[in-house]
C-alpha cells in the first residue's frame, strides 16, 4: 500500500457554533459545562484533518478510523470563532499511521497532541457493529 510523504498535511475548520460548545453537552439537569469550544469537537477537528491526509490512499470499501487520540486543550474559543485543525503525517507504528494534530483560534494554539489513525474495511466494521449489538438486545 502507498501512504503519504512524511509531514504531509491537511486542515479541517469549522465557525464554533451553539452545537460545538461544551455546554451542548449536557445530558441531564446536573451536568453543567461552559459556553466554550468542546473538547470533543476539537478531537473531532483534528480527526477529519488526519483522515484527509488518507484518503487519497485508500482503495475503494476502505476508510480510516481513529484509534487513540493524546491531546491538550489549553486555550477556551467562543461560539463564532472560526477554529483550524492542522494534522502532520509522522509515519507508520506497525498498522496504525501517527500523526501530529494542532488546533488554533485567532487568538493561536488552543490544542496539540498526537492522533492515530488505521485503514479498514468497511465491510467489516459495519458487520462488526452489528454482530456487536445484536448480542447486547
Amino acid at each position: 500500500m502507498k501512504e503519504p510523504e512524511i509531514d504531509a498535511s491537511a486542515t479541517a475548520e469549522l465557525f464554533v457554533s451553539q452545537s460545538d460548545l461544551a455546554s451542548a453537552l449536557t445530558l441531564e439537569p446536573g451536568d453543567a459545562y461552559p459556553d466554550v469550544f468542546s473538547t470533543s469537537r476539537m478531537v473531532a477537528l483534528m480527526e477529519i484533518a488526519s483522515s484527509r491526509i488518507l484518503r487519497p490512499y485508500l482503495q475503494p470499501g476502505e476508510l480510516s478510523v481513529g484509534v487513540t487520540v493524546d491531546v491538550t486543550h489549553t486555550a477556551a474559543t467562543p461560539r463564532g470563532v472560526k477554529v483550524i485543525a492542522t494534522a502532520r503525517y509522522l509515519g507508520r507504528e506497525g498498522k496504525l499511521f501517527l500523526f501530529e494534530v494542532i488546533a488554533e483560534d485567532r487568538g493561536g494554539e488552543i490544542g496539540r497532541g498526537t492522533h492515530k489513525r488505521a485503514i479498514i474495511s468497511t465491510d467489516r466494521l459495519l458487520a462488526g457493529a452489528d454482530k456487536r449489538t445484536r448480542s447486547v438486545q
